[in-house]
């Protein structure tokens, strides 16, 4: 049960990708420690004695360090494997990790990172706006798919799975670089709008000082 689980913590940023864990950990009912790191700390030689990919999240279970957003949360959820996080079923389970993967090397390392990152791709600044161009449209393709996609309030058949945070946390970030989300993102928004009322949701946010997605 939740109360026996390892010791567990997350290095996070708030409203970074690490938001989605977050909601997770508070999912699954777990202790936790929470480690706000800084942007501008990101590089420090503390935290890269943690992880030297140097990005967030980082989770700890038991001293034990995991890095990448979907084994994060792969980790967090077989802490609770009650609460069926990866799905109820192996195919559930398959199309989580299918959606893991496009979300967060697609949407996320592709098309935001060309965004927000472009110097991640290229050491030539005059080269920076052809990416950041890319990572756009990049990003309305990747939520036009995602919006064909969905078939109801949850991405993986009819119940809340880790996929429904990861999604929320993108679905912020298109609203941060000011798409309009809910007229051209239907059944997205539908989904976010479900999973925003979660407990575990509205703990994440607020603990990490965000506001409410939907007014």
């Amino acid at each position: 049960m939740a109360s026996t689980t390892p010791s567990t913590k997350l290095w996070y940023a708030p409203g970074a990708c690490s938001l989605a864990p977050h909601i997770i950990l508070k999912e699954a009912g777990a202790n936790f420690e929470l480690v706000k790191v800084a942007f501008d700390s990101i590089h420090s030689d503390e935290f890269k004695a943690i992880n030297p990919k140097l990005r967030i999240p980082t989770l700890s279970v038991n001293n034990e360090i995991i890095t990448e957003n979907p084994a994060v949360m792969m980790a967090i959820s077989n802490l609770v494997p009650e609460k069926h996080l990866f799905g109820k079923t192996p195919l559930d389970t398959v199309r989580v990790i299918e959606w893991a993967n496009y979300i967060s090397g697609t949407l996320h390392g592709q098309a935001f990172a060309g965004l927000w990152r472009p110097q991640r791709f290229t050491a030539d600044p005059e080269d920076h706006h052809k990416l950041q161009a890319m990572g756009m449209t990049t990003i309305k393709e990747s939520f036009r798919y995602i919006d064909n996609k969905l078939k109801g309030v949850h991405a993986v058949s009819d119940s809340f799975t880790i996929v429904d945070a990861y999604l929320l946390t993108m679905y912020r970030w298109g609203q941060k670089i000011g798409l309009p989300m809910e007229s051209d993102y239907p059944k997205l928004t539908a989904l976010v709008v479900e999973a925003s009322k979660r407990p575990s949701t509205v703990a994440a946010m607020e603990a990490e000082g965000l506001p409410l997605i939907f007014n």
